[in-house]
This record gives C-alpha cells, structure tokens and sequence, in this order.
C-alpha cells in the first residue's frame, strides 16, 4: 500500500529516561497517541521512527522491530510524528536519537526531501540510517532503503483492474495520498502504468492523506464531478472504505471497481466482503526487523547495508484475472498486519 506536515515546539522535548522525545502524532485514518519505548537490554542502541504511531501499518513495522530487538539482544527506542508529514517531529526525533547514541536509526520519512539534512548530519557521526517503506529524495541519502516496491504495489492493482473491465471504457477516479510523497507517486504512476493509461484519463482526483473520512468525502466530490466513474484507485485501504461508503450512499457499491494498496487485515477483510475488488499487500514486519538486524550487523563488524531490498508485494483477491498472477483472501488474511 498503502502514503505526510510541521509540529509545535513545546514537543520538543528530550525525554529524560530514553534520551528519544515522545512525539504525539495522528495516523492515515486512525486516532492519536503517543510513543518512546525501549526493549531488550543489549549494549546496541537502535532507533525507529514512524510517520505516526496510531497507523496499523507502523504500529505492526514497531512490532517487528522490537521483536528483532529482543532476538538480537539490542535496545530500540522508538518515536513518530504527530501527524503524516510531521517532518519537524522526525528532525528532532534524529536529534534526539544521535544524542542518545544510538548505532543506527530505522525512518519512514515523512517528508522525503525536508529530511535529508537531518540524516546527513546523523550519518556524519557514524549513525547508520536506513529508510523503511518510503525512500528519501535522492534515495542515496540514507545507507540503504528497505520497503515495498510501490510503483510495482501500483502496477500489480492497475494490471488487475485493467483485466476486471474486459474492455470496458474506464472512468479512472484516483484517490491519491498528498503532493510531493514519493509512496504515493510511485503508486498512482504504477497503477497508471498497469492499467495503460495516463493522468490524462484519470476524471478526477483528488488527495485523502490516506484517510478515510477524507476518502469519503474525496469520492463524494469525484461522484459529483463525473457521476458516470466506474473505476476508484486509491492509496491504501481507509481511504479505499472511505470511496466504498460514499458509492453505497449513491447505490453504486456493485457496479464500480475500487482498487487498493496496503493489505493491512482490515482491508483484506474487506476484499473478502467485496468491498474492495483487490490489493496490493506489503509487509512492514520483515522491513523492521530486517532493519533492526542490519543495525546490530554494523554494530559487530562495521559491515554496512546498502542499496535497495524488496521486501516484496502480493496482489490479494477472490475474483483472480486471467494473466494476473494473486493470492486469495485466505493468504491474504494469514499474512495481513494490523
């Protein structure tokens, strides 16, 4: 799947017991917490920061994480933004964490680009950081990048829906996630390269953030502009639901194809139900806890990771297109998270 902007200074503050600030944040469709955890007692220090700390999809990545921590005999400390696109939060989060000493820091930036100052600087004394989910602009910022391939996560929803239509003309709405994040791109260009189409096609679009009130009322505007839209794209699941809820309130539930990313149990469930004709599921535990284990790896013998690991994507449906290879729900709900 599936998805980001600037936070008060008085959650600034360095938190006394783990040296790591606790960041409040609010989640792509979820509600609010706040988070700076440590597990495990060995002498290696790592640090994690999420977007958020509400999202099932980076609440499952800290799971990962501290369970790796634990295996690996390594202390993790944890914090995220207040909301998606808290890069402010994630700066001082790095900050904090390079005080702290930590040997290497796991980040799903929020801000791709406004980032990359704060990693140098982090790099620069030594700290191995490696991005999780969502690549850093240029993605050579960091040391290494483990995540999903988005543009394929995009392709794979695009190539089904393109097959689901038998031939239909399609009236594209894309229900994307904000301007300028790289995860979002990567899917909406994907998709678009899977269905071959172009923007040009798409009737209408409009930005969710990822949630799905926000989803709601995006297809509520698209269904006014264009009543006749018969395919829905969209950046993961809540905002994929959103879509559904305002299609039933308009009767159009059953004869309009919604497509996703994320394959958190929730919206795997909901391919099940047929809300959601498909989607595209990643795996935010094996990014974790390969991070995790690449830190210590650096920790022993100075062995950096680089370059880019896929940590893989599945198409998950019950309504398998010919020439689209997919999993059913059955797998799906076996491996979702969340």
């Amino acid at each position: 799947m599936s998805r980001t902007t600037r936070l008060s200074s008085s959650l600034l503050r360095v938190a006394a017991v783990t040296g790591v600030t606790a960041l409040t944040l609010t989640a792509c469709g979820s509600g609010s917490g706040s988070d700076s955890t440590s597990s495990g007692s060995g002498s290696v220090k790592v640090g994690l920061i999420t977007k958020t700390d509400t999202n099932p999809f980076f609440v499952k990545m800290k799971e990962g994480a501290e369970k790796a921590a634990k295996e690996n005999g390594a202390q993790l400390s944890t914090a995220a933004g207040k909301f998606d696109g808290d890069n402010a939060g994630q700066v001082t989060a790095i900050e904090n964490m390079v005080a702290a000493g930590v040997k290497g820091i796991l980040i799903t930036p929020s801000d791709s680009k406004a980032i990359v100052p704060a990693i140098e600087k982090a790099r620069a004394k030594g700290v191995l950081v490696i991005a999780l989910d969502t690549p850093t602009e240029p993605e050579s910022a960091v040391d290494a990048l483990f995540a999903t391939d988005n543009l394929k996560a995009g392709q794979l929803i695009g190539e089904y829906a393109k097959a689901a239509m038998k031939g239909k003309t399609a009236k594209i709405a894309a229900l994307d996630l904000a301007p300028g994040v790289s995860v979002g791109i990567q899917r909406h260009n994907g998709f678009l390269k899977g269905f071959g189409a172009t923007d040009k096609d798409v009737v209408c679009a409009q930005d969710t953030g990822g949630d799905q009130a926000k989803g709601q009322t995006a297809m509520e505007n698209c269904l006014q502009k264009s009543p006749d839209i018969n395919v829905v794209y969209t950046i993961n699941e809540p905002a994929a639901l959103g879509a559904y809820t305002a299609l039933k309130a308009k009767g159009r539930e059953k004869d309009v194809l919604i497509v996703s990313v994320d394959g958190g149990c929730t919206g795997t469930q909901a391919v099940k139900d047929g809300k959601i004709a498909a989607t595209s599921q990643q795996y935010p535990l094996k990014m974790a806890a390969e991070g995790v284990k690449a830190v210590v790896t650096y920790a022993k013998d100075g062995k950096k990771a680089s370059g880019y690991t896929d940590t893989g994507v599945t198409l998950i449906t019950d309504k398998a297109q010919d020439g689209v290879t997919s999993k059913d729900t059955g797998y799906g709900l076996e491996n979702c998270w969340g």
